[in-house]
């Protein structure tokens, strides 16, 4: 009798951690703390995995620390947190770029005689990695890992080159790619397209392109963002027609089902004028697929704004309507930019404000399309007007009035303008304090310009303190 009670409380338990489980993946985790408590009345008491999901729910979609407070109530219940728990918190912590906690919570499982695995480990890499310091980063391997005898795999390998490569140390990555495969490192074809991608961005397509080779040879076949990234180098770089080949090696192996290829083969030739290849390209896209996406129809949308066909624009929206897809900020800051591009001003404040009426995202990018129309038509007082209204600015939307003060010899505002933009945590590049500068400097202004920059100083340094803490 007691064996079967215990056969019937451990499926219980299972039972009790599954619909746990489920209630966190959909964001129910009132649902799931009253789940357990009704289970602990029934007698079913909770285990390490079911309050391990709980903390991973709360670290995803809350925030660590309601999560720690889940470790507090599981020692109060004589559960010992195990390295798993420890894991979910320290990814919460380092999704915030939490650092200091994140090395809090490692020096606190030491304490508790929990050893880190290597998922711990990844985490506080992928850590570093994204606050910039990858030589801290790479310590974690060639110490922490190595020291601790745990045998790293391909996601160590995968995590470290992708950091190396994004903080600007591809040869590194490539040095340290190639050591590993000396060592008997078999990679995959994720860390071939980690490394493809970081000589990419380092403009350097034909080391990608023999790197692409390389794979083939060792039996790998290139996917779609193998393809996709390269060409997009090559588009990048002006290689338009190396570009399209790779474009068409990609049709022939069946990768541009999905429209996406297509879409970056568009952009590119719209962006160099060649509209009527890019016309026809989309024609291909819309002949070779029974469904378009958003991503097909902005495209579209862009080149038609680009053409400035409005009429077509219209009858587009209409369609897109007709089909059930639902238009996102994107599409709209097209036709903001599209409008304001043709001088259409008027019609451009409509449209951004239809914008924010249906609320469609923070319309950020659609208001700085609209401040740079507004300033090349020369309205630069209505452009200091919508900089006034918008809620949220960026180092985009001062740079562009900046220059556009300067250029109408209003170097008194402009300056104004420079120093609050420093007070609010923006910046701006080089050129345009130089042109506020020099433009007071003309005016005989020379003390002034000193003072302005003493108060940029100031505010720059002290917006450093503040995100450092």
């Amino acid at each position: 009798m007691v064996r079967g009670f215990m056969r019937f409380s451990g499926l219980s338990r299972r039972l009790l951690n599954i619909c746990v489980d489920s209630l966190c993946k959909f964001r129910n985790l009132e649902k799931a703390e009253s789940l357990i408590i009704d289970g602990i009345r029934l007698g079913v008491l909770p285990d390490v995995v079911t309050y391990n999901t709980l903390i991973n729910g709360y670290c995803r979609f809350v925030g660590i620390g309601k999560a720690y407070d889940v470790v507090r109530r599981m020692r109060e219940a004589g559960i010992r947190p195990d390295v798993a728990t420890y894991n979910s918190l320290i990814a919460g912590a380092a999704r915030k770029l939490m650092l200091n906690r994140v090395l809090e919570l490692f020096d606190e499982m030491r304490l508790s005689h929990i050893s880190p695995d290597l998922w711990s480990y990844n985490t506080l890499m992928y850590c570093y990695f994204k606050l910039g310091k990858p030589k801290e980063a790479y310590r974690i391997l060639s110490e922490d890992i190595q020291h601790s005898d745990l045998p790293f795999g391909a996601d160590t390998v995968n995590i470290l080159l992708d950091g190396l490569c994004k903080n600007g140390y591809t040869d590194n990555a490539i040095m340290l790619f190639r050591q590993l495969q000396h060592d008997g490192f078999v990679p995959q074809l994720i860390t071939y397209n980690i490394l493809i991608n970081g000589l990419c961005k380092s403009r350097r397509v034909g080391s990608a392109r023999r790197m692409m080779r390389e794979l083939e040879r060792l039996g790998y076949t290139p996917n779609v963002i193998t393809y996709t990234t390269i060409m997009k180098s090559y588009f990048k770089t002006r290689r338009i027609d190396q570009g399209l080949c790779l474009f068409q090696e990609m049709k022939d192996r069946g990768y541009t089902y999905d429209g996406y290829a297509y879409c970056t083969v568009v952009s590119a030739l719209i962006k160099l004028g060649r509209k009527e290849e890019a016309y026809d390209y989309m024609l291909q896209l819309v002949r070779s697929r029974r469904k378009q996406d958003l991503v097909s129809y902005n495209t579209l949308l862009n080149l038609y704004c680009k053409d400035g066909d409005f009429e077509a624009v219209h009858d587009l929206l209409n369609e897109m309507e007709e089909k059930g897809l639902e238009t996102d900020e994107y599409t709209h800051t097209i036709i903001v930019d599209g409008l304001a591009k043709a001088d259409n001003i008027e019609r451009a404040e409509d449209h951004l404000v239809y914008m924010k009426a249906t609320g469609l995202g923070s319309n950020l990018v659609a208001c700085n399309c609209l401040v740079d129309g507004l300033c090349k038509a020369g309205h630069v007082d209505r452009a200091m007007s919508l900089l006034e209204s918008m809620e949220m600015k960026d180092d985009y939307t001062y740079t562009t009035i900046v220059h556009n003060l300067c250029k109408a010899g209003q170097f008194k505002c402009a300056a104004k303008l420079l120093l609050s933009c420093y007070k609010n945590g923006k910046k701006t590049p080089r050129s345009a304090r130089r042109a506020v500068y020099c433009g007071l400097r003309r005016l005989g202004f020379r003390s002034r310009v000193k003072k302005i920059q003493a108060k940029i100083t100031v505010a720059g340094a002290l917006n450093s303190c503040f995100q450092r803490s």
